[in-house]
């Protein structure tokens, strides 16, 4: 494969622990924000959710502007704010013409810093979030995912919900939130990232001057999920197709076999039609939709899904043809045409990827937070075309084998 130019970054740590990195592109916007390693994982008893809900709250009201300000401040100028939770971190950031990098930046650490919690929008956002659980309900295509990952890690904090629940929700307070914020919004554990046309040095000084906040570190330390047994689990569900997943935990984003398990997971059923399991399951027989396979790695362990529709009559065929395909990644290594041809897919779907700049900018700093570092798309594919067929073997092994994976059915 062709060897790609490393894309070049900058970094920085504030006297408070924040780090900063920037990567310069001369598109005339701008993504900026924040990226805390705080989420899902890290609620305590009681407080299901409050990482999501916290999420919502920092555009409500600070101590110098009301929730309107908040939303107008960026939109009067054709930019905005966004925010996203995961099982692990929190994102929240600006989009801006490069002209008003410095308003967003001074808005950032005004809701990241001085956000008020007060109880009457408590109670609207409350309201807002309880609406967003109903119609998570109803989409079974994703809250089978989110059940999944209750069953695979139950007893651990990473099989907790993302939305929380509505006896949760309605207990939160302006204390519940602050103290959650002081616990885990730590400086430490704090990135800023920046995108777009603006000099570095001018990205720093306006963050020591925006992020003037005295340095805390993080007291507590994540606990690993607990030992896994894997179960089949059938719900009753009132939908008209049945809604199935199987899978089994795997590696996390440090291990030795995160890439070589990307590259087989995109091999069985990535985005393209000539997925394995969507030309035996979909292609050939016309059983499903949708067939596709997952592979989420977490800071110290990971997730592996296969998801699928039907007609409820097809269930086990599906099921039999989803574990020959998987029989086959465990024994036998691909040959070197069909390697080479799964490199090109992954390495042309890596490329096109990247032109996203906004997915761009969040990659770097979800990997600069976890890791310190951030390795573009272009060396992601270097270390992609490296796999070998010996190697998505030995990681088929590891995980595939029918004893070790877990079932969840909706029916």
């Amino acid at each position: 494969m062709p060897a790609y130019s490393k894309m070049d970054y900058q970094t920085h740590t504030l006297a408070n622990g924040i780090r900063i990195i920037h990567q310069m592109d001369t598109m005339p916007i701008h993504y900026c924000g924040f990226a805390v390693n705080a989420g899902t994982r890290d609620e305590l008893e009681g407080e299901e959710g409050m990482a999501h809900f916290i999420e919502h709250m920092l555009f409500k009201g600070t101590k110098k502007r009301k929730s309107w300000h908040v939303l107008n401040r960026l939109e009067s100028v054709g930019g905005g704010l966004d925010a996203y939770t995961t099982k692990e971190e929190t994102f929240v950031y600006a989009t801006v013409p490069n002209l008003y990098v410095e308003r967003a930046m001074e808005l950032l650490g005004d809701v990241m810093f001085n956000s008020t919690f007060s109880p009457h929008e408590i109670k609207k956002e409350t309201d807002v979030i309880l609406e967003e659980i109903q119609l998570y309900n109803d989409s079974p295509s994703e809250l089978i995912y989110d059940d999944f990952d209750e069953q695979v890690f139950a007893g651990s904090s990473l099989g907790k919900n993302i939305l929380g629940n509505e006896k949760t929700l309605a207990s939160f307070t302006s204390g519940d939130a602050v103290r959650f914020m002081e616990r885990c919004y730590t400086t430490t554990e704090m990135v800023f990232f920046s995108m777009g046309n603006v000099a570095f040095d001018k990205i720093v000084r306006w963050a020591e001057k925006y992020f003037a906040v005295p340095r805390s570190e993080r007291l507590f330390k994540r606990q690993k999920p607990v030992a896994y047994a894997p179960t089949h689990v059938t719900q009753t569900k009132d939908t008209c197709q049945a809604h199935c997943i199987v899978g089994n935990r795997a590696f996390g984003i440090d291990d030795e076999n995160t890439t070589a398990m990307f590259l087989l997971t995109n091999i069985l059923g990535g985005p393209n039609m000539s997925s394995y399991l969507n030309l035996a399951v979909r292609e050939r027989r016309g059983l499903v939709y949708t067939i596709e396979s997952s592979y989420v790695p977490y800071s110290d362990t990971g997730i592996f899904t296969i998801y699928f529709g039907c007609d409820e009559k097809h269930i086990d065929k599906c099921f039999l043809l989803i574990d020959k395909e998987l029989r086959k990644v465990m024994e036998q290594p691909l040959d070197a045409r069909h390697l080479l041809v799964a490199k090109r897919q992954t390495a042309g779907g890596l490329l096109i990827e990247s032109q996203n700049k906004e997915s761009l900018a969040l990659s770097m700093a979800k990997s600069f937070l976890h890791q310190n570092r951030f390795l573009p798309y272009e060396a992601v594919i270097e270390k992609v075309s490296a796999v070998t067929a010996e190697q998505m073997c030995n990681v088929a092994q590891q995980l595939f084998a029918p004893e070790n994976l877990s079932r969840l059915i909706y029916k």
